[in-house]
């Protein structure tokens, strides 16, 4: 998604949670810094476009679909939101992309990037410090996102979505893969252990996953084809 289509929907979700602007883009800025060079989209074009893709959220159901569903999931491209990725490699699988905001076990997602993973590490106004502090230990490919505007920095991308299992979604449909599929994205009032959040505030992340469903509703509606994994 283009950010011109976004930034109304961006610009809701400021105002429905008093996030600073600023903030944000501070945030993209650091990350900017930080990052090496800027890739190439275009091993993102080839690894999704035209596939079948499945996006693991950090649903309470993650672990138990991963073991349903293991032998279908092979043959997919998988994209792990953040802390999934540590389900799928207790599970002995290996993601194609990690889309993460350094909230999850980020030892874990090294270990996936130095194994070919491709790590999108998206700049918010909350994780200025991890992004200070884990950001260089990344060896492999690794990509920033924003959620402002990312025209001012060299090194930065915006595919939309707001957390980090929605974004995962939009960078599918960014792509153009033929089929999302949906793992571990649970909309009950349950948090899942793999969201590590246990230290945050559980109303806060009870707010996003009310988000992280409608975004994804929304490109339903717009005719883009995401279905929980069958």
């Amino acid at each position: 998604m283009e950010y011109k289509k976004w930034e109304p929907k961006y610009r809701e979700i400021l105002k429905d949670f008093n996030f600073s602007i600023k903030n944000d883009e501070r945030s993209a800025q650091i990350l900017d810094s930080l990052l090496q060079k800027k890739q190439d989209t275009s091993l993102l074009e080839k690894l999704i476009y035209g596939k079948n893709v499945v996006v693991f959220g950090a649903g309470s159901s993650l672990e138990k679909s991963i073991t349903k569903h293991k032998e279908k999931i092979n043959g997919t491209v998988k994209i792990a939101a953040d802390g999934a990725t540590t389900a799928l490699l207790e599970n002995n699988i290996f993601p194609d992309v990690i889309i993460t905001d350094l909230d999850g076990r980020i030892p874990d997602q090294i270990k996936a990037n130095s194994n070919g993973a491709v790590v999108i590490i998206h700049a918010h106004g909350d994780n200025i410090d991890k992004i200070k502090k884990y950001v260089p230990k990344f060896k492999g490919i690794i990509l920033g996102t924003t959620q402002t505007d990312p025209e001012p920095y060299d090194k930065i991308y915006n595919f939309g979505g707001f957390t980090d299992g929605d974004r995962a979604v939009f960078l599918a449909d960014h792509f153009q893969a033929q089929k999302i599929n949906l793992i571990g994205f649970d909309f009950n009032g349950e948090i899942g252990k793999y969201s590590f959040s246990e230290n945050r505030d559980r109303n806060l992340k009870l707010k996003k996953l009310k988000w992280c469903k409608h975004l994804i509703e929304m490109l339903n509606k717009n005719g883009i084809s995401v279905h929980s994994f069958e």
